[in-house]
This record gives C-alpha cells, sequence and structure tokens, in this order.
C-alpha cells in the first residue's frame, strides 16, 4: 500500500481541497473498483461530455439514471423472469444488477440520457456562471486615483 502525504497540496492551493480529499479517498481505498459493466467518457465538446455504458440485455425501463449530490448514479435491475423455462448451454451475458457511481464537477448538469442498441448514453454539460468566469480587472494607477479623490472632495466641499 502506498501512502502519500498531500500536505503540501493543501499549502500550495486555495480553494481546491475538494480534490485534495478527493485525492485522500482514492489513495485510501483498497478495494478493487468495481469493472462491471464497463463504460467510456468522451469529450463530446469544448464543455461537453459523454458516458457510454455497455448494458447489454437490460431494456430501457431495467435502468434508472439519477444525480444525486454532485453524483451521477446509474442503476439496473433485471425484472423477474422465469428463468425455470430457460436452459442455457453458455450464459455469458451478464444481466445482474449493478450501481455505478460518477462523480460530477461542479456545474456539470446531466442533458440527456438514452439507450440504443445495448448502449447507456448520458450526456454531459459544464454550464459555468457568468459569476465563475474569469474576467480583467482594470488597474488604476496611484496618481489617477490621488486626482480622482481630489476631485470627489473638492465637488464635496463646494
Amino acid at each position: 500500500m502506498r501512502n502519500f502525504d498531500l500536505a503540501p497540496l493543501y499549502r500550495a492551493t486555495v480553494g481546491f481541497d475538494q480534490i485534495a480529499d478527493l485525492m485522500d479517498r482514492v489513495f485510501a481505498s483498497d478495494l478493487p473498483q468495481p469493472t462491471y459493466p464497463p463504460y467510456n467518457i468522451e469529450k463530446t465538446a469544448e464543455n461537453a461530455y459523454r458516458i457510454s455504458i455497455a448494458v447489454a440485455g437490460f431494456a430501457a425501463d431495467d435502468l434508472t439514471v439519477e444525480v444525486k449530490e454532485n453524483a451521477l448514479v446509474v442503476a439496473a435491475r433485471k425484472a423477474d423472469e422465469a428463468e425455470e423455462t430457460r436452459s442455457y448451454l453458455h450464459r455469458g451475458i451478464a444481466t445482474r444488477a449493478f450501481e455505478r457511481r460518477f462523480t460530477l464537477a461542479d456545474h456539470v448538469r446531466v442533458t440527456e440520457a438514452s439507450h440504443a442498441d445495448g448502449m447507456l448514453h448520458i450526456d454531459l454539460v459544464r454550464e459555468i456562471p457568468e459569476v465563475l468566469k474569469p474576467r480583467r480587472i482594470q488597474i488604476a494607477s496611484v496618481a489617477s486615483r490621488a486626482q480622482d479623490k481630489d476631485l470627489v472632495d473638492a465637488k464635496a466641499v463646494n
């Protein structure tokens, strides 16, 4: 097991404590990560992403997609069928229940989910509010600030 000290990261950054906490959780987790079902995450545009999950054997009614507390939760539970009537010689398509969680960054919103050809596609968009977008700050010189102060004071006296 590896131990990483993330204290320098906490000292060198301001406001990124959530990222450091996430890294702490990843490094502290000794449990193997689930590999079922397989999935892809692709970037479709500058602020758009798509998660594609292989859900062979599941109908759209068997799947649920929810957003809870900055986490995307995809779950599937196969409806009870009469398994006694079927006799398999080989069963390679897994239709076991699963729950897969994806942690969403701030301002990421799920826009659409679609199911086609055994794949569940979930489209995401990052929408940064105007308040949080970078903006340029005008830099005033000390001399111009002093002149402005004198003008304001002169106007107030007269």
